[in-house]
Protein backbone atom coordinates (compact mmCIF):
# COMPACT_ATOMS: atom_id res chain seq x y z
CA UNK A 1 0.00 0.00 0.00
CA UNK A 2 2.76 2.43 0.99
CA UNK A 3 4.60 1.82 -2.28
CA UNK A 4 1.48 2.42 -4.34
CA UNK A 5 0.63 5.63 -2.53
CA UNK A 6 4.23 6.78 -3.01
CA UNK A 7 3.99 6.17 -6.77
CA UNK A 8 0.64 7.95 -6.88
CA UNK A 9 2.14 10.88 -4.97
CA UNK A 10 5.12 11.02 -7.36
CA UNK A 11 2.96 11.01 -10.51
CA UNK A 12 0.53 13.48 -8.97
CA UNK A 13 3.45 15.76 -8.13
CA UNK A 14 4.73 15.74 -11.73
CA UNK A 15 1.26 16.19 -13.19
CA UNK A 16 0.69 18.80 -10.51
CA UNK A 17 3.80 20.71 -11.52
CA UNK A 18 2.64 20.77 -15.14
CA UNK A 19 -0.89 21.73 -14.08
CA UNK A 20 0.14 24.30 -11.50
CA UNK A 21 2.91 25.87 -13.57
CA UNK A 22 0.75 25.69 -16.67
CA UNK A 23 -2.29 27.11 -14.95
CA UNK A 24 -0.14 29.79 -13.33
CA UNK A 25 1.16 30.81 -16.74
CA UNK A 26 -2.40 30.79 -18.05
CA UNK A 27 -3.39 32.87 -15.06
CA UNK A 28 -0.93 35.46 -16.35
CA UNK A 29 -3.46 35.90 -19.14
CA UNK A 30 -6.12 36.92 -16.62
CA UNK A 31 -4.31 40.14 -15.58
CA UNK A 32 -3.39 40.75 -19.23
CA UNK A 33 -6.94 40.29 -20.49
CA UNK A 34 -8.65 42.10 -17.60
CA UNK A 35 -6.19 45.01 -17.95
CA UNK A 36 -6.62 45.50 -21.68
CA UNK A 37 -10.25 44.38 -22.12
CA UNK A 38 -12.65 47.00 -20.78
CA UNK A 39 -15.31 45.26 -18.62
CA UNK A 40 -17.95 47.59 -20.06
CA UNK A 41 -17.16 46.37 -23.59
CA UNK A 42 -18.30 42.82 -22.82
CA UNK A 43 -15.16 41.49 -24.53
CA UNK A 44 -14.28 39.18 -21.66
CA UNK A 45 -17.85 37.91 -21.83
CA UNK A 46 -17.15 36.76 -25.40
CA UNK A 47 -14.05 34.91 -24.18
CA UNK A 48 -15.96 33.23 -21.35
CA UNK A 49 -18.86 32.30 -23.61
CA UNK A 50 -16.84 30.76 -26.45
CA UNK A 51 -14.48 28.85 -24.19
CA UNK A 52 -17.54 27.37 -22.48
CA UNK A 53 -18.69 26.08 -25.88
CA UNK A 54 -15.15 24.79 -26.48
CA UNK A 55 -15.31 22.70 -23.30
CA UNK A 56 -18.60 21.17 -24.44
CA UNK A 57 -17.17 20.43 -27.90
CA UNK A 58 -14.19 18.66 -26.32
CA UNK A 59 -16.44 16.30 -24.34
CA UNK A 60 -18.56 15.57 -27.42
CA UNK A 61 -15.57 14.77 -29.60
CA UNK A 62 -13.77 12.56 -27.05
CA UNK A 63 -17.11 10.80 -26.22
CA UNK A 64 -15.68 9.02 -23.17
CA UNK A 65 -12.75 7.46 -25.02
CA UNK A 66 -10.13 8.62 -22.51
CA UNK A 67 -11.59 6.60 -19.65
CA UNK A 68 -12.58 3.78 -22.03
CA UNK A 69 -9.01 3.57 -23.31
CA UNK A 70 -7.66 3.22 -19.76
CA UNK A 71 -10.23 0.58 -18.90
CA UNK A 72 -9.65 -1.64 -21.95
CA UNK A 73 -5.87 -1.17 -22.05
CA UNK A 74 -5.69 -2.54 -18.50
CA UNK A 75 -7.93 -5.57 -19.13
CA UNK A 76 -6.37 -9.01 -19.29
CA UNK A 77 -6.42 -10.48 -22.76
CA UNK A 78 -6.62 -7.12 -24.52
CA UNK A 79 -3.89 -5.88 -26.86
CA UNK A 80 -3.20 -2.40 -25.49
CA UNK A 81 -1.69 -1.29 -28.81
CA UNK A 82 -4.85 -2.29 -30.67
CA UNK A 83 -6.98 -0.58 -28.01
CA UNK A 84 -4.95 2.61 -28.45
CA UNK A 85 -5.06 2.53 -32.24
CA UNK A 86 -8.80 1.82 -32.31
CA UNK A 87 -9.53 4.67 -29.89
CA UNK A 88 -7.28 7.06 -31.82
CA UNK A 89 -8.93 6.24 -35.15
CA UNK A 90 -12.45 6.58 -33.75
CA UNK A 91 -11.80 9.98 -32.16
CA UNK A 92 -9.89 11.20 -35.22
CA UNK A 93 -12.72 10.23 -37.58
CA UNK A 94 -15.39 11.87 -35.45
CA UNK A 95 -13.31 15.04 -35.16
CA UNK A 96 -12.90 15.29 -38.93
CA UNK A 97 -16.63 14.81 -39.54
CA UNK A 98 -17.45 17.43 -36.89
CA UNK A 99 -15.11 20.03 -38.42
CA UNK A 100 -16.52 19.38 -41.90
CA UNK A 101 -20.13 19.78 -40.69
CA UNK A 102 -19.41 23.01 -38.81
CA UNK A 103 -17.68 24.53 -41.83
CA UNK A 104 -20.55 23.42 -44.09
CA UNK A 105 -23.18 25.08 -41.87
CA UNK A 106 -21.04 27.87 -40.49
CA UNK A 107 -23.55 30.68 -41.15
CA UNK A 108 -26.56 29.23 -39.29
CA UNK A 109 -24.40 28.00 -36.42
CA UNK A 110 -22.78 31.43 -36.00
CA UNK A 111 -26.20 33.11 -36.03
CA UNK A 112 -27.53 30.74 -33.35
CA UNK A 113 -24.53 31.29 -31.09
CA UNK A 114 -24.86 35.06 -31.37
CA UNK A 115 -21.85 35.78 -33.58
CA UNK A 116 -23.32 36.44 -37.05
CA UNK A 117 -20.60 38.98 -37.87
CA UNK A 118 -17.77 36.69 -36.74
CA UNK A 119 -18.28 33.20 -38.16
CA UNK A 120 -14.48 32.85 -38.19
CA UNK A 121 -14.57 32.56 -34.39
CA UNK A 122 -16.82 29.51 -34.65
CA UNK A 123 -14.70 27.92 -37.39
CA UNK A 124 -11.61 28.49 -35.26
CA UNK A 125 -13.11 26.71 -32.26
CA UNK A 126 -14.34 23.81 -34.39
CA UNK A 127 -10.79 23.09 -35.53
CA UNK A 128 -9.39 23.62 -32.02
CA UNK A 129 -11.96 21.17 -30.66
CA UNK A 130 -11.04 18.52 -33.23
CA UNK A 131 -7.32 18.84 -32.55
CA UNK A 132 -7.79 18.87 -28.77
CA UNK A 133 -9.89 15.70 -28.89
CA UNK A 134 -7.37 13.87 -31.07
CA UNK A 135 -4.52 14.96 -28.82
CA UNK A 136 -6.46 13.87 -25.72
CA UNK A 137 -6.07 10.20 -26.67
CA UNK A 138 -2.34 10.68 -27.21
CA UNK A 139 -2.02 12.47 -23.88
CA UNK A 140 -3.94 9.53 -22.43
CA UNK A 141 -1.38 7.18 -23.93
CA UNK A 142 1.38 9.05 -22.09
CA UNK A 143 -0.54 8.75 -18.83
CA UNK A 144 -1.26 5.08 -19.40
CA UNK A 145 2.45 4.43 -19.96
CA UNK A 146 3.35 6.51 -16.86
CA UNK A 147 5.29 9.10 -18.85
CA UNK A 148 4.41 12.29 -16.97
CA UNK A 149 7.58 14.14 -17.99
CA UNK A 150 6.75 14.17 -21.71
CA UNK A 151 3.15 14.95 -20.77
CA UNK A 152 4.39 18.01 -18.86
CA UNK A 153 6.71 19.13 -21.67
CA UNK A 154 3.95 19.01 -24.29
CA UNK A 155 1.53 20.87 -22.03
CA UNK A 156 4.14 23.58 -21.57
CA UNK A 157 4.76 23.63 -25.33
CA UNK A 158 1.20 24.90 -25.73
CA UNK A 159 0.94 27.16 -22.71
CA UNK A 160 4.16 29.18 -22.94
CA UNK A 161 3.79 30.27 -26.61
CA UNK A 162 0.10 30.94 -25.97
CA UNK A 163 0.91 33.32 -23.13
CA UNK A 164 3.68 35.07 -25.08
CA UNK A 165 1.51 35.57 -28.16
CA UNK A 166 -1.40 36.88 -26.09
CA UNK A 167 0.88 39.46 -24.51
CA UNK A 168 2.05 40.39 -28.00
CA UNK A 169 -1.56 40.79 -29.20
CA UNK A 170 -2.62 43.16 -26.42
CA UNK A 171 0.61 44.98 -25.58
CA UNK A 172 2.94 44.91 -28.58
CA UNK A 173 0.49 45.05 -31.49
CA UNK A 174 -1.18 48.35 -30.45
CA UNK A 175 2.26 49.98 -30.28
CA UNK A 176 2.62 49.38 -34.03
CA UNK A 177 -0.53 51.31 -35.01
CA UNK A 178 1.36 54.56 -35.66
CA UNK A 179 3.72 52.77 -38.03
CA UNK A 180 1.01 50.66 -39.70
CA UNK A 181 -2.40 52.43 -39.49
CA UNK A 182 -4.11 49.60 -41.39
CA UNK A 183 -3.15 47.28 -38.55
CA UNK A 184 -5.45 49.23 -36.22
CA UNK A 185 -8.47 48.55 -38.44
CA UNK A 186 -7.56 44.88 -38.51
CA UNK A 187 -7.22 44.86 -34.72
CA UNK A 188 -10.54 46.60 -34.13
CA UNK A 189 -12.35 44.30 -36.57
CA UNK A 190 -11.60 41.43 -34.16
CA UNK A 191 -13.32 43.11 -31.21
CA UNK A 192 -10.20 45.06 -30.26
CA UNK A 193 -8.00 42.00 -30.13
CA UNK A 194 -10.44 39.66 -28.38
CA UNK A 195 -10.93 37.53 -31.49
CA UNK A 196 -7.19 37.16 -31.97
CA UNK A 197 -7.04 35.21 -28.69
CA UNK A 198 -8.80 32.34 -30.45
CA UNK A 199 -6.46 32.27 -33.44
CA UNK A 200 -3.45 32.26 -31.13
CA UNK A 201 -4.99 29.25 -29.39
CA UNK A 202 -5.47 27.48 -32.73
CA UNK A 203 -1.87 28.08 -33.78
CA UNK A 204 -0.42 26.76 -30.49
CA UNK A 205 -2.70 23.71 -30.50
CA UNK A 206 -1.62 22.87 -34.04
CA UNK A 207 2.08 23.18 -33.18
CA UNK A 208 1.78 20.77 -30.21
CA UNK A 209 0.67 18.03 -32.61
CA UNK A 210 4.23 17.79 -33.90
CA UNK A 211 5.34 16.69 -30.43
CA UNK A 212 3.26 13.53 -30.82
CA UNK A 213 5.11 12.09 -33.81
CA UNK A 214 5.92 8.88 -31.92
CA UNK A 215 2.38 8.51 -30.55
CA UNK A 216 0.90 9.22 -34.00
CA UNK A 217 2.56 6.04 -35.29
CA UNK A 218 0.20 4.12 -33.04
CA UNK A 219 -2.57 4.72 -35.54
CA UNK A 220 -0.90 2.08 -37.74
CA UNK A 221 -1.49 -0.70 -35.19
CA UNK A 222 -4.83 -1.41 -36.83
CA UNK A 223 -8.55 -1.23 -36.15
CA UNK A 224 -10.71 -3.93 -34.56
CA UNK A 225 -14.44 -3.63 -35.26
CA UNK A 226 -15.46 -6.01 -32.47
CA UNK A 227 -13.28 -4.13 -30.03
CA UNK A 228 -14.73 -0.87 -31.35
CA UNK A 229 -18.29 -2.01 -30.58
CA UNK A 230 -17.31 -3.14 -27.07
CA UNK A 231 -15.52 0.14 -26.40
CA UNK A 232 -18.46 2.18 -27.65
CA UNK A 233 -20.82 0.15 -25.47
CA UNK A 234 -18.69 1.04 -22.45
CA UNK A 235 -18.16 4.65 -23.56
CA UNK A 236 -21.67 5.89 -24.31
CA UNK A 237 -22.74 6.23 -20.66
CA UNK A 238 -19.43 8.01 -19.98
CA UNK A 239 -20.22 10.35 -22.87
CA UNK A 240 -23.58 11.12 -21.28
CA UNK A 241 -21.84 11.47 -17.93
CA UNK A 242 -19.27 13.80 -19.47
CA UNK A 243 -21.93 15.88 -21.21
CA UNK A 244 -23.97 16.51 -18.11
CA UNK A 245 -20.77 16.98 -16.13
CA UNK A 246 -19.46 19.65 -18.47
CA UNK A 247 -22.88 21.28 -18.58
CA UNK A 248 -22.58 21.61 -14.81
CA UNK A 249 -19.38 23.58 -15.44
CA UNK A 250 -20.20 25.66 -18.49
CA UNK A 251 -23.97 25.89 -18.95
CA UNK A 252 -24.08 29.14 -17.02
CA UNK A 253 -21.51 30.76 -19.30
CA UNK A 254 -23.17 29.38 -22.44
CA UNK A 255 -26.71 30.36 -21.46
CA UNK A 256 -25.99 33.69 -19.76
CA UNK A 257 -26.24 35.81 -22.95
CA UNK A 258 -29.62 34.18 -23.63
CA UNK A 259 -30.90 34.61 -20.05
CA UNK A 260 -29.63 38.19 -19.80
CA UNK A 261 -29.76 39.46 -23.41
CA UNK A 262 -27.84 42.35 -24.86
CA UNK A 263 -24.67 44.16 -23.89
CA UNK A 264 -25.46 43.97 -20.18
CA UNK A 265 -25.42 40.18 -20.32
CA UNK A 266 -21.97 40.15 -21.91
CA UNK A 267 -20.67 42.65 -19.33
CA UNK A 268 -21.95 40.60 -16.38
CA UNK A 269 -20.65 37.39 -17.91
CA UNK A 270 -17.22 38.98 -18.29
CA UNK A 271 -17.18 39.96 -14.60
CA UNK A 272 -18.30 36.48 -13.56
CA UNK A 273 -15.84 34.76 -15.87
CA UNK A 274 -12.90 36.82 -14.59
CA UNK A 275 -13.67 36.17 -10.90
CA UNK A 276 -14.27 32.46 -11.48
CA UNK A 277 -10.66 32.22 -12.68
CA UNK A 278 -9.53 32.82 -9.10
CA UNK A 279 -11.79 30.04 -7.82
CA UNK A 280 -10.40 27.64 -10.41
CA UNK A 281 -7.16 27.40 -8.42
CA UNK A 282 -8.80 24.49 -6.61
CA UNK A 283 -9.29 22.70 -9.92
CA UNK A 284 -5.49 22.41 -10.17
CA UNK A 285 -5.53 19.81 -7.42
CA UNK A 286 -8.46 17.94 -8.94
CA UNK A 287 -6.88 17.90 -12.40
CA UNK A 288 -3.45 16.79 -11.21
CA UNK A 289 -5.01 14.11 -9.01
CA UNK A 290 -7.16 12.86 -11.87
CA UNK A 291 -4.28 12.62 -14.35
CA UNK A 292 -2.36 10.34 -11.99
CA UNK A 293 -5.31 8.59 -10.37
CA UNK A 294 -7.23 7.16 -13.35
CA UNK A 295 -4.44 5.00 -14.82
CA UNK A 296 -3.29 4.19 -11.27
CA UNK A 297 -6.72 2.90 -10.20
CA UNK A 298 -7.55 1.04 -13.41
CA UNK A 299 -4.09 -0.53 -13.49
CA UNK A 300 -4.53 -1.89 -9.94
CA UNK A 301 -8.24 -2.66 -10.10
CA UNK A 302 -7.70 -6.36 -9.36
CA UNK A 303 -5.41 -5.84 -6.37
CA UNK A 304 -6.76 -7.01 -3.04
CA UNK A 305 -6.21 -3.65 -1.41
CA UNK A 306 -7.74 -1.53 -4.18
CA UNK A 307 -10.73 -0.59 -1.98
CA UNK A 308 -8.39 0.67 0.75
CA UNK A 309 -6.44 2.63 -1.85
CA UNK A 310 -9.62 4.36 -3.05
CA UNK A 311 -10.66 5.13 0.53
CA UNK A 312 -7.29 6.66 1.39
CA UNK A 313 -7.17 8.53 -1.92
CA UNK A 314 -10.52 10.14 -1.10
CA UNK A 315 -9.36 11.14 2.37
CA UNK A 316 -6.19 12.84 1.17
CA UNK A 317 -7.99 14.57 -1.68
CA UNK A 318 -10.45 16.13 0.77
CA UNK A 319 -7.64 17.09 3.18
CA UNK A 320 -5.71 18.98 0.54
CA UNK A 321 -8.83 20.23 -1.23
CA UNK A 322 -9.92 21.95 1.98
CA UNK A 323 -6.38 23.29 2.41
CA UNK A 324 -6.53 24.82 -1.08
CA UNK A 325 -9.96 26.33 -0.34
CA UNK A 326 -8.77 27.91 2.91
CA UNK A 327 -5.55 29.20 1.35
CA UNK A 328 -7.35 30.96 -1.50
CA UNK A 329 -9.99 32.48 0.75
CA UNK A 330 -7.55 33.54 3.48
CA UNK A 331 -5.30 35.24 0.94
CA UNK A 332 -8.03 36.54 -1.36
CA UNK A 333 -6.87 40.15 -0.76
CA UNK A 334 -3.72 39.07 -2.64
CA UNK A 335 -5.22 36.65 -5.17
CA UNK A 336 -7.75 39.24 -6.32
CA UNK A 337 -4.93 41.17 -7.99
CA UNK A 338 -4.86 38.45 -10.64
CA UNK A 339 -7.80 40.46 -11.95
CA UNK A 340 -6.01 43.75 -12.52
CA UNK A 341 -9.00 45.95 -13.33
CA UNK A 342 -10.79 46.70 -10.06
CA UNK A 343 -14.10 47.09 -11.87
CA UNK A 344 -14.22 43.28 -12.13
CA UNK A 345 -13.92 42.88 -8.33
CA UNK A 346 -17.65 43.38 -7.80
CA UNK A 347 -17.97 39.68 -8.66
CA UNK A 348 -15.54 38.33 -6.01
CA UNK A 349 -18.42 37.07 -3.84
CA UNK A 350 -18.75 34.11 -6.21
CA UNK A 351 -15.27 32.78 -5.34
CA UNK A 352 -16.05 30.74 -2.17
CA UNK A 353 -19.24 29.33 -3.70
CA UNK A 354 -17.54 28.24 -6.91
CA UNK A 355 -14.59 26.81 -4.97
CA UNK A 356 -16.89 24.63 -2.87
CA UNK A 357 -18.60 23.48 -6.06
CA UNK A 358 -15.16 22.52 -7.39
CA UNK A 359 -14.44 20.58 -4.21
CA UNK A 360 -17.75 18.74 -4.55
CA UNK A 361 -16.85 17.92 -8.15
CA UNK A 362 -13.51 16.49 -7.06
CA UNK A 363 -15.15 14.35 -4.39
CA UNK A 364 -17.69 13.16 -6.93
CA UNK A 365 -14.84 12.20 -9.27
CA UNK A 366 -13.24 10.14 -6.49
CA UNK A 367 -16.55 8.47 -5.69
CA UNK A 368 -17.12 7.61 -9.36
CA UNK A 369 -14.72 4.65 -9.40
CA UNK A 370 -17.21 2.29 -7.80
CA UNK A 371 -19.33 2.25 -10.97
CA UNK A 372 -16.45 2.63 -13.43
CA UNK A 373 -14.64 -0.44 -12.08
CA UNK A 374 -17.90 -2.40 -11.96
CA UNK A 375 -18.67 -1.41 -15.59
CA UNK A 376 -21.89 0.24 -14.42
CA UNK A 377 -21.14 3.57 -16.03
CA UNK A 378 -24.83 4.23 -16.65
CA UNK A 379 -25.09 5.10 -12.96
CA UNK A 380 -22.77 8.01 -13.61
CA UNK A 381 -25.07 9.22 -16.36
CA UNK A 382 -28.09 9.06 -14.03
CA UNK A 383 -26.40 10.94 -11.20
CA UNK A 384 -24.74 13.56 -13.37
CA UNK A 385 -27.98 14.03 -15.28
CA UNK A 386 -29.84 14.72 -12.05
CA UNK A 387 -27.17 17.17 -10.93
CA UNK A 388 -27.21 18.93 -14.29
CA UNK A 389 -30.99 19.23 -14.15
CA UNK A 390 -30.73 20.92 -10.74
CA UNK A 391 -28.02 23.27 -11.96
CA UNK A 392 -29.90 24.21 -15.14
CA UNK A 393 -33.12 24.80 -13.19
CA UNK A 394 -31.35 27.14 -10.74
CA UNK A 395 -29.81 29.09 -13.62
CA UNK A 396 -32.97 29.39 -15.70
CA UNK A 397 -35.15 30.34 -12.73
CA UNK A 398 -32.85 32.73 -10.89
CA UNK A 399 -30.24 34.21 -13.27
CA UNK A 400 -32.66 36.75 -14.82
CA UNK A 401 -33.28 38.19 -11.33
CA UNK A 402 -30.08 37.51 -9.38
CA UNK A 403 -27.46 37.50 -12.16
CA UNK A 404 -24.19 35.64 -11.89
CA UNK A 405 -24.63 34.82 -8.17
CA UNK A 406 -27.31 32.39 -9.28
CA UNK A 407 -24.74 30.81 -11.64
CA UNK A 408 -22.43 30.16 -8.71
CA UNK A 409 -25.16 28.65 -6.54
CA UNK A 410 -26.41 26.58 -9.48
CA UNK A 411 -23.05 24.85 -9.80
CA UNK A 412 -22.87 24.41 -6.03
CA UNK A 413 -26.29 22.74 -5.90
CA UNK A 414 -25.68 20.57 -8.96
CA UNK A 415 -22.39 19.10 -7.75
CA UNK A 416 -23.70 18.68 -4.21
CA UNK A 417 -26.53 16.53 -5.57
CA UNK A 418 -24.10 14.44 -7.69
CA UNK A 419 -21.75 13.94 -4.75
CA UNK A 420 -24.45 12.89 -2.30
CA UNK A 421 -26.15 10.55 -4.76
CA UNK A 422 -22.87 8.85 -5.65
CA UNK A 423 -21.97 8.32 -1.99
CA UNK A 424 -25.29 6.89 -0.84
CA UNK A 425 -25.94 4.77 -3.96
CA UNK A 426 -22.32 3.57 -3.93
CA UNK A 427 -22.76 2.21 -0.40
CA UNK A 428 -25.19 -0.35 -1.82
CA UNK A 429 -22.93 -1.55 -4.64
CA UNK A 430 -19.41 -1.08 -3.28
CA UNK A 431 -17.43 -2.36 -0.29
CA UNK A 432 -15.22 0.76 -0.10
CA UNK A 433 -15.10 1.93 3.51
CA UNK A 434 -14.28 5.63 3.46
CA UNK A 435 -12.79 6.98 6.72
CA UNK A 436 -15.79 9.22 7.35
CA UNK A 437 -14.89 10.10 10.95
CA UNK A 438 -11.45 11.36 9.94
CA UNK A 439 -12.94 13.26 7.01
CA UNK A 440 -15.64 14.79 9.23
CA UNK A 441 -12.99 16.11 11.65
CA UNK A 442 -11.17 17.87 8.80
CA UNK A 443 -14.43 19.34 7.46
CA UNK A 444 -15.38 20.59 10.94
CA UNK A 445 -11.92 22.08 11.51
CA UNK A 446 -12.00 23.85 8.13
CA UNK A 447 -15.51 25.18 8.87
CA UNK A 448 -14.44 26.59 12.25
CA UNK A 449 -11.33 28.23 10.74
CA UNK A 450 -13.43 29.69 7.92
CA UNK A 451 -15.91 31.12 10.43
CA UNK A 452 -13.03 32.83 12.29
CA UNK A 453 -11.78 34.16 8.93
CA UNK A 454 -15.19 35.75 8.26
CA UNK A 455 -14.94 37.58 11.58
CA UNK A 456 -11.36 38.70 10.86
CA UNK A 457 -12.37 40.28 7.53
CA UNK A 458 -13.44 43.38 9.46
CA UNK A 459 -9.83 43.98 10.52
CA UNK A 460 -7.35 46.08 8.50
CA UNK A 461 -5.91 44.05 5.61
CA UNK A 462 -2.48 43.54 7.22
CA UNK A 463 -4.04 42.35 10.48
CA UNK A 464 -6.50 40.09 8.68
CA UNK A 465 -3.72 38.48 6.64
CA UNK A 466 -1.67 37.93 9.80
CA UNK A 467 -4.62 36.28 11.54
CA UNK A 468 -5.37 34.18 8.45
CA UNK A 469 -1.77 32.98 8.34
CA UNK A 470 -2.15 31.71 11.90
CA UNK A 471 -5.39 29.97 10.90
CA UNK A 472 -3.82 28.19 7.92
CA UNK A 473 -0.88 27.19 10.11
CA UNK A 474 -3.30 25.54 12.56
CA UNK A 475 -4.82 23.47 9.76
CA UNK A 476 -1.40 22.42 8.42
CA UNK A 477 -0.19 21.58 11.93
CA UNK A 478 -3.17 19.26 12.37
CA UNK A 479 -2.39 17.52 9.06
CA UNK A 480 1.22 16.98 10.13
CA UNK A 481 0.19 15.68 13.53
CA UNK A 482 -2.64 13.42 12.39
CA UNK A 483 -1.84 12.11 8.89
CA UNK A 484 1.54 13.33 7.68
CA UNK A 485 3.97 13.28 10.59
CA UNK A 486 7.33 14.86 9.81
CA UNK A 487 9.10 11.52 10.20
CA UNK A 488 7.11 10.14 7.24
CA UNK A 489 8.13 12.88 4.79
CA UNK A 490 11.03 12.38 2.32
CA UNK A 491 14.29 14.23 3.14
CA UNK A 492 12.63 16.06 6.03
CA UNK A 493 11.80 12.72 7.62
CA UNK A 494 15.42 11.58 7.57
CA UNK A 495 16.58 14.80 9.19
CA UNK A 496 13.80 14.56 11.73
CA UNK A 497 14.75 10.97 12.57
CA UNK A 498 18.37 11.97 13.16
CA UNK A 499 17.31 14.61 15.64
CA UNK A 500 15.30 12.02 17.49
Amino acid sequence: MAGKMARLAKDTAIYGISSIVGRFLNYLLVPVHTHFIDPKSGGYGIVSNLYAYAALIFVLLTFGMETTFFRFASKEGEDENMVYSTALRMVGAVALVFIALVLAFLGPISDFMGYPTHPEYIACFAIIGGLDAFQAIMFGRLRQQHRPVKFMILKMAFIIPNVILNVAVFWLLPKMFNVMPSLQNFYESFDYGVGLIFFVNLLCTFLVTFGFLKELKGITYGFDWKLCRRMLSYAWPILLLGLVGILNQVFDKMAYPKLVPGQEGQVQLGIYGACVKIAMILSLLTQAFRYAYEPFVFGGAKDKDSADTLAQGMKYFIIFGLLAFLAVMFYLPIFRYLVTNHEYWVGLDVVPIVMMAELFMGIYFNLSFWYKLADKTWWGAVMSGTGAAVMIAVNVLFVPEYGYMACAWGGFAGYAVCMLMSYFIGRRYSDIQYPMKDIAVYVLLAAVLYAVYLVCRALPVWAALTANTVLIAIYIAYILKKDLPLSSLPVIGRKFAKKQ
